[in-house]
């Protein structure tokens, strides 16, 4: 017995290691969130349209959320240490060549293929790693701590991006980061690793009831389910509506609301509230259900976001103080997103085989980004503002509320299929 609470002792030490390595390496690539800082600097001989402006953020989102699913397919055969380290390596390599260009299309390339991807990555093995070295009953909580990290990222890349920018132009600036970006997280990655058999056997003991009653579901399985496609669309619409305001949020001060000084203050406040809000709702999703927070999340959001369509540079609301406390709401309530739909996964579907279930689900994050995105760059261009896009992110929020009011949890009670009955996409989907 000593011997069990001595591992367990060490086992918790461990995966607090584990829990701030994954953290920090997803921190580092807050780039990805401190997108419309650059986007406000392109220059204009450059010749880009606003839609072209949002074009590698976009394409970035949907490689992030495909890459995801790769990687947590590759993290059943690979440490989760060489996969991040190949994160690191994608990531800071598309910055890099990133400011080596001033096409679009480079940048689409670079910044939205190989970032996105090395992101992918990471994000799939850091909050995995994580939660197996914890009971479930801290499932919110470590997803939230970990997830937190990418949120707050752009907290310290936005203000230092525009100072860098200042000194040293936009080109310059996306080097420096590229590379350091590269480092960390090749180095950070070095710490992340899954706990001995025997830990997780003694130290989880829930999670190993849940293999008894059959509560870890194969993703062939969860395929099948009316829940998981519920989920999907839930999670789009959601986080779709946060990811179009954090594209678009330094143009959205400059531009509609008439404070430059204030974008590169925002897009970190936003991060504040982007990471605050995933360990925040993490928590409260652990103590007063996955629904409610989100139900909570989603309407608290769509308000938010009517309010921010009626701004404009003559409004009572343009105070800097109010924009700021505006802002890092939109951040948190974007975040109960990335923290509640992981939970969600795994109280929905078992932890056995989390890692690819929650990369299907994530998919849901990418599409969602790049349609709201590209969406509110279109309609930019043709109409000179992003109101009518408010208002379709805000009405896709009210349309999630309804579909998390209706969600139930899965009740499945066999998993052996006769190999007659098996589709051969779901055969496919399994040798991923």
């Amino acid at each position: 017995m000593e011997n069990i609470r001595s591992m367990n002792n060490k086992g918790n030490n461990s995966g607090w290691l584990v829990t701030s390595a994954g953290t920090g390496a997803l921190l580092a690539l807050g780039v990805l969130y401190a997108w419309s800082v650059f986007k406000a600097n392109i220059p204009i001989d450059w010749g880009w349209t606003d839609a072209q402006k949002t074009l590698p953020y976009s394409v970035a989102c949907i490689f992030f959320s495909v890459m995801t699913l790769v990687g947590a397919r590759l993290l059943s055969k690979l440490s989760p240490r060489l996969i991040i380290s190949l994160g690191g390596l994608l990531a800071g390599s598309g910055v890099i060549i990133s400011s080596m260009s001033t096409s679009p299309w480079v940048y689409t390339f670079a910044f939205g293929f190989l970032l996105g991807s090395g992101i992918g990555f990471v994000y799939s093995s850091a909050s995995p790693s994580a939660l197996k070295w914890f009971p479930a009953s801290k499932t919110g909580l470590i997803s939230g701590i970990v997830v937190g990290g990418f949120g707050m990222g752009s907290a310290w890349v936005a203000p230092l991006a525009r100072k860098l920018i200042a000194v040293y132009g936009l080109q310059s600036t996306m080097l420096y980061l590229g590379i350091g970006m590269l480092l960390v997280v090749i180095i950070l990655a070095q710490f992340v690793k899954f706990p001995p058999a025997g830990y997780e056997t003694e130290s989880n003991q829930s999670a190993k009831k849940a293999a008894k009653t059959n509560s870890d579901y194969p993703t062939r399985e969860v395929l099948k389910t009316w829940q998981f496609y519920t989920i999907w669309v839930i999670f789009a619409l959601g986080a779709g509506a946060g990811l179009m305001v954090i594209g678009n949020l330094a143009s959205i001060i400059n531009e509609q609301i008439g404070l430059p000084a204030l974008s590169a203050i925002a897009v970190s406040a936003l991060a504040i509230g982007n990471g605050g809000g995933r360990v925040l709702y993490g928590l409260l999703s652990d103590k007063l259900g996955r629904k409610n927070v989100l139900v909570f999340s989603f309407v608290f959001q769509a308000v938010l976001v009517f309010l921010l369509s009626t701004i404009n540079k003559e409004s009572i609301l343009a105070n800097p103080v109010l924009i700021i406390i505006m802002v890092i709401l939109i951040g948190a309530n974007y975040g109960a997103n990335l923290s509640v739909f992981p939970a969600i996964t795994k109280d929905f579907f078992g932890l056995k085989h989390f890692a690819l279930n929650y990369g299907f689900v994530y998919l849901a994050w990418g599409l969602g980004g790049f349609m709201l995105s590209q969406l509110a760059g279109s309609i930019k261009d043709a109409t000179g503002s992003y109101t009518l896009a408010y208002l379709l992110s805000a009405g896709s929020l009210i349309i999630a509320v309804i579909l998390t009011i209706i969600l139930k949890k899965p009740q499945m009670t066999s998993k052996n299929v006769p190999d007659s009955q098996i589709n051969p996409v779901e055969v496919l989907v399994e040798k991923m």
